[in-house]
Order: structure tokens, then sequence, then C-alpha cells
């Protein structure tokens, strides 16, 4: 092995899926920020950590503090923390009524990752990051891990939900009479489907990144309770001290031949709803990320981009800007998290909206994930196309952005196909009628 600072570079590539499995084995806490199979370029990053029992320390890490920084043999991330954040408390500090937290699931949790793998797939190679007996052990299982076998099939059962979809179309129907009266212009109404039986959260992770692969997937496992993510979608980058976001507003499902797939691609570009969509919230980042950047560096760097998906294809803008030097990733959270993508405009006027007609918590879902640096990167995705499970069972969260040219059987068929594959990964089919 080659070395340099707190850093091994493993005598071979090793399949991080199967070091997953055998981690996840012998650790109760786990993480990997996966770059997807057969990724072949990008960053994932696996380990186990001890919690943070202090998120406050995480909140106060400065962002961008010294810029143009080389990344270093094992990428962006060189330690720090990795973790998820929850919806309902970051609304609550924003000013929106929210509904009771979830008790089952921590609103906030962190790792404190001091010992992990780095895998570069653009160039085959894992490093082996940290010091000492814990990083000789995590080599060790590395190298040894054996090919993980066929993920088993989960027992079908059918997922109960949180709204008919009856009832999902009337509140369509509510938020545009709530958009006709100006008290907003887009609304992210959301739903929740769940089974009540514990599920195998380190299985459900493999087949869902099996059938719906992302550059952003994830699994997080802390004291029993897992995320396990498929996101296609990236929240807040921060590297040099410029922030990114990439709100996705707009989604088609993938064609039966390339035709068909192909016309899909082009309807959703072209669809004056979905651009308009996203146009609205790309002004609402611009707007969150201009607390916090320098003055006039705030800019759009792509606009209405088609992405495509095993499952669906997506409408993509990226906004960015400079950050304040001495920003900290709490006060970028206060400026833009819950991300507008999930919430709508303006923003706390359709928090507030959405609380009376929801009904119930967000949880993790709508909320972020990834990575923080000790040195003021981070990587953070949104919590969609996500499975939360808990001790007592599991939830999967959908949505869509709501406008005043919204149609409410189109919107429910989204949701449904935003859901679909999540709560495949474990064994839940939908109800009737979604």
């Amino acid at each position: 092995m080659s070395e340099s600072p707190r850093a091994l570079l493993l005598d071979a590539w090793v399949d991080p899926e199967a070091v997953f499995v055998a981690l996840a084995e012998s650790a109760r806490d786990v993480f990997w920020l996966d770059a997807g199979p057969d990724a072949g370029s990008g960053w994932s990053y696996l380990g186990t950590g001890r919690r943070e029992e202090h998120p406050s320390a995480v909140r106060e890490t400065v962002l961008g503090g010294t810029r143009h920084v080389d990344d270093g043999p094992t990428g962006p991330f060189r330690g720090g923390w990795v973790g998820w954040l929850g919806y309902e408390q970051a609304a609550a500090r924003a000013g929106a009524p929210v509904a009771p937290a979830d008790p089952a699931v921590p609103a906030e949790v962190w790792l404190r990752a001091d010992t992990f793998l780095a895998f570069d797939h653009g160039a085959r190679r894992a490093w082996a990051v940290g010091e000492g007996p814990d990083a000789a052990a995590l080599v060790a299982l590395a190298l040894g891990a054996p090919a993980p076998g066929l993920v088993p099939p989960a027992p079908v059962a059918e997922a109960s939900a949180r709204h008919l979809p009856r009832e999902y179309a009337a509140l369509i129907e509510a938020c545009r009479d709530r958009i006709r009266e100006g008290d907003a212009y887009q609304l992210c109404l959301t739903t929740r489907f769940e089974v009540d039986r514990p599920v195998d959260a380190v299985a459900a992770y493999r087949r869902l990144r099996a059938a719906t692969p992302s550059h952003h997937g994830g699994f997080v496992r802390v004291a029993g309770v897992a995320l396990a993510s498929a996101s296609p979608e990236q929240f807040l980058t921060v590297g040099s001290g410029v922030v990114w976001t990439k709100p996705i507003k707009g989604t088609r499902p993938r064609g039966a031949t390339p035709a068909e797939d192909a016309a899909l691609a082009a309807e959703l570009r072209a669809d004056v709803k979905e651009r308009a969509e996203n146009v609205m919230i790309v002004d609402l980042m611009r707007n969150d990320l201009s607390r916090v950047c320098e003055p006039s560096s705030v800019g759009v760097d792509g606009l209405l981009e088609v992405e495509s998906y095993p499952a669906v294809h997506q409408l993509v803008s990226t906004v960015s800007g400079e950050l304040v030097p001495g920003t900290t990733l709490g006060e970028l959270l206060d400026a833009a998290f819950p991300a507008g993508s999930m919430t709508g405009a303006p923003k706390l006027s359709a928090m507030t909206i959405l609380h009376g007609l929801e009904r119930g918590p967000r949880g993790v879902f709508a909320g972020c994930f990834g990575w923080v640096d000790e040195r003021g990167a981070l990587d953070l995705a949104m919590v969609i196309r996500s499975v939360v499970a808990h001790e007592a069972g599991a939830y999967v969260g959908a949505g869509g952005g709501i406008t005043w040219r919204s149609d409410a059987a189109a919107e429910v068929a989204e949701v449904g196909i935003k859901a679909r594959a999540p709560l495949a990964a474990i064994g839940a089919t939908l109800p009737p009628g979604w």
C-alpha cells in the first residue's frame, strides 16, 4: 500500500456493495454515500462512526474557510460528519407551524466519521482514511469481504396511505384555491405511505439502488433507524468557498421504447407548467443563497435541463454563489433549508399552508442527508425517493409541486410514479388508485 497523511491506498479495487454488506453485519451505526452501481466517476464514502451528541458542533462548521483547497487523494470528504436533517425541525426554525415529530425517528442525526473508505470511481482506486486499529480493521474487512449474494425478495404487502387518491386530489384543488387567492404561487404538496412491520433496511437499499441507481444514493443507519435513499437531487454542495444547489421540478416516467422515451423527455422539456414551476424555485433558491453569498455573485449555471434516470426524467436547474467568508453551516441552513423544491413559494407562506393541508409530519422525508467536512466543504442531497425504516415499520414520502396550471389526475399519477420504487424495495405495493 502507498501512504499519504491518514490515507492508505488499498492494493486492489474492492466492490463497495460487498464491503457495505459485510460492514452492516458487524457494525450498528454505518453509512454509505453511494455514487451508484457501475459508477464511472465520482466518489463513494463508506464507514461507521460514533453518534455526535452535540449537533451544534456540526452547525458551527465554517464553510469554505480555506479557498481553492486541493481535495487530496481521497476526494472532497476528508473527515467530519455524515447524517441527516429532517423537515419539521428546519421548518420550525424558519417560523412555520409543524406537526409533532415522529417519535420513532430522530429529527437530526450525525455520525462523527474519522475512519472510512473512499472510493474513486473514475480511477478505480479505494482508500482507507483513518489511523490506528480501527483503520486497520476496516482495511482487513474491505479486502476480505466476499461477493454479496443475491438480495432475497421482500415479503409483499400493501402499504397504507396517509391520503386516498381522491383526498389528495381534493388537497390539490385546495392548493389551487390558495394560489388563486394570492397566498402562494407554488406549493409542494406531499403525502406518506407506510408499512407496519419491520423491514430489512440493508436489503431494501440494495434493491432500491439496483432498480433506480442514482449519483446521490445513500444509506445511513444510527441506533436501529435507517435512511435508504436513491435521491437524484443534489441540494447543497460547498467547495472552495462556492455553494451550489440543483433544484428538481418536473417529472415524466421513462418510456417503454426509445421513441416513446425520447418523446416523454421532449414533452417534459417543453411543458409550460413544468418550466414555470422550475423557474419559480430557481428564483426562490437565488433569493435564499443571496442571504449568505457575496453581492452579485449568485447566478444560474444551468436552466431547465433534462436529467434521465432509470424510472423517470427530471427537469433540473443549477444555482450557485460565492459564500461570504466566515459563513457557518447553520447560517447556510437557516437561509436555504427546507429546500424550496420541497416547500413552494413564498417559502414561509407555503410551509404554513401545507401544514394545514397535509396534517401529519414529513419526518426525514423532504429533509436532507450527506456529509459535512470539518474543513468546510459539504455535499447534501434531498431526502426523496427514499425509505425511512425504524423498529416498528417504515415509510416512504412522495409529492409534487402544485401551480395554478396543475391537473389533479396528473399530479396524483406523479406521486405514484415517485413512490413505487422505494415501496417495492421493502416489498410494499401502492394502495388501489395510486
